[in-house]
């Protein structure tokens, strides 16, 4: 990941709103297919005890992760994307009442977006057997009725807008997430 430039030093605002000074572009692995073959199997690896049916990702961060991981398994890959200010089925996508679904994201901070997944998923009926993430980045702060693994786990230091230091100090802040609600 540190060879693919993954790893960002600077001053961001994340999904969440919050701010810190690192953040993890995973699209810059994923962009090389064979990589992302490679992480969509190790995901795969860390629920090989449960049946899948459907694998979903957010859109942006976990479409392409999502969809490697559903080719390990052999099953639908579907996206869920911001519709009316939360995750939405689109595109003719649905799930079948009592799928098995495997919710599937690049990077967990505070678990937001899985979370929006998981309550579209819950009104659609389907039953939940995982989340999985290509890195925490929670510190054990993101928390999940259902199992929750990760290929890596890295913390980060965040902090609210009005406490950051780097504000303070007045570093250029960039904004590279996909969330439009966020605050900087």
């Amino acid at each position: 990941m540190r060879r693919r430039g993954v790893w960002k030093e600077g001053h961001f605002v994340l999904a969440s709103g919050r701010h810190s000074g690192q953040f993890m572009q995973c699209a810059q692995l994923l962009q090389y297919p064979q990589e992302a073959e490679e992480v969509g199997k190790a995901l795969a690896e860390l629920f090989q005890d449960k049946q899948v049916d459907v694998v979903i990702g957010p859109a942006l961060g976990g479409v392409i992760i999502a969809h490697e991981t559903a080719r390990v398994f052999n099953v639908r890959c579907l996206f869920a994307e911001r519709k009316e200010g939360g995750m939405g089925l689109r595109r003719g996508f649905h799930v079948r009442p009592e799928e098995r679904v495997l919710v599937i994201e690049d990077v967990v901070t505070t678990g937001g977006s899985v979370q929006e997944v998981i309550h579209l998923m819950e009104e659609q009926g389907a039953n939940i057997v995982g989340i999985g993430a290509i890195v925490d980045r929670s510190g054990g702060k993101a928390s999940f009725d259902y199992p929750f693994r990760s290929l890596l786990r890295h913390r980060i230091q965040t902090y609210e807008p009005r406490e950051c230091p780097l504000c303070k100090q007045r570093v250029p802040i960039e904004k590279p997430g996909t969330r439009q609600n966020s605050r900087a």
